[in-house]
């Protein structure tokens, strides 16, 4: 069986899980988001895998690079990833990473953007289930009412991320 290499990393905005399988970042999520063990289990059967603690170059850097935007030094990422899911899932985690650093969307406006207005609550649950948290940067989507609602880190992860972003843009 294959293995997904993956590590723990206790960052300023709560404990992440990493994961890296064949020299790409497949996995970057809050440890004790609520639906855990469904993230986990999609990327497990997608990869026909398991999870083995252990660190690795693309992990090494992944939490460099963490550590560097949480300081404020770098708005992007140059890490390799493996993104699984499906494909709407895919076409909305895209959409996502179009939105710039310092601004924020709405669900609606991302339904929208994908073509699909009526597909609100499909839209929220697919990026609920983002499982390359800050990099696919689903704390950018905010209430239509501008609202801080719905993170799997948690609301108080978000409004530092976003306050994070707005204060160095």
């Amino acid at each position: 069986m294959n293995h997904i290499n993956i590590q723990y990393y206790n960052s300023k905005i709560g404990e992440l899980i990493l994961g890296s399988f064949e020299h790409k970042l497949c996995l970057l999520d809050f440890k004790n988001r609520k639906n855990r063990a469904s993230i986990d289990n999609r990327i497990k059967t997608a990869l026909k895998s398991k999870y083995i603690e252990r660190d690795c170059e693309i992990l090494k850097q992944t939490k460099k690079q963490i550590c560097s935007y949480l300081m404020g030094t770098i708005k992007t990422f140059d890490i390799p990833l493996l993104i699984i899911g499906t494909e709407f899932q895919k076409n909305v985690w895209n959409e996502l990473t179009k939105i710039p650093y310092g601004e924020t969307s709405t669900y609606l406006q991302t339904a929208k953007n994908i073509g699909n207005e009526k597909a609100v609550r499909a839209v929220a649950n697919a990026i609920g289930a983002n499982p390359l948290n800050i990099i696919i940067p689903c704390h950018r989507i905010i209430g239509k009412n501008g609202a801080l609602v719905g993170y799997s880190g948690r609301i108080p992860a978000k409004k530092h991320l976003l306050g994070l972003e707005h204060t160095l843009s």
